[in-house]
């Protein structure tokens, strides 16, 4: 085996570990915590059938690429509770840490470009990244949803915090802004998210 497919294949196992971080939000049906690959395969088949609500048009190739590998720097990293306070604030230093070392096994072009498409997802700026976020707000909003604000109610999160984290997702679109204001408005009428 030539050298660059040996580090490929390494690159292959290594983020099948991605497998095996849980993250707080539960399955539908209050099913058992969710992991990273699941949440990232989420987000890509939901980038893929939403393309057409993108405020702008997208390369929807890249922002599905962006979705699966946005937390594969969680294998290293650990997940990070979007309303986590203290989590959040060593966040970047640990992620950085990671994605140099997990992106490194890959050969120097590969990783390249997988870096490339992981800051530009970060950086939060181009079409393709602004609707890879909305899809990484809207899908756990939609668990968190079909469990009744499970996951809300167990870390005492209010509608203020997700609003705060919600309203990014009208920069990739507006048309699943309206969606998930429409969610949120039921959720605290229903009591399940305090104002």
């Amino acid at each position: 085996m030539d050298e660059r497919l040996k580090q490929q294949l390494e690159f292959v196992l290594e983020i099948d570990k991605e497998k095996n971080i849980f993250r707080q939000t539960h399955l539908s049906g209050q099913g058992r915590n969710e992991n990273d690959a699941e949440h990232a395969w989420h987000m890509a088949i939901m980038a893929y059938l939403l393309r057409e609500y993108s405020n702008e048009p997208v390369d929807i190739g890249r922002v599905m690429l962006m979705c699966l590998i946005h937390d594969i720097v969680e294998i290293d990293a650990g997940d990070t509770y979007a309303y986590d306070a203290d989590g959040l604030k060593t966040q970047k230093a640990r992620e950085d840490a990671a994605k140099e070392r997990i992106f490194s096994l890959l050969p120097e072009d590969q990783k390249q470009e997988l870096v490339r498409i992981f800051d530009e997802f970060e950086a939060f700026q181009t079409p393709e990244a602004k609707f890879a976020r909305a899809m990484d707000n809207l899908q756990p909003l939609l668990l968190n949803d079909s469990n009744d604000g499970g996951d809300w109610k167990e870390h005492e999160v209010n509608a203020e915090k997700v609003y705060g984290r919600q309203r990014k997702t009208k920069r990739g679109s507006e048309k699943l802004f309206e969606v998930t204001d429409q969610i949120l408005k039921e959720n605290i009428a229903k009591g399940n998210l305090p104002e």
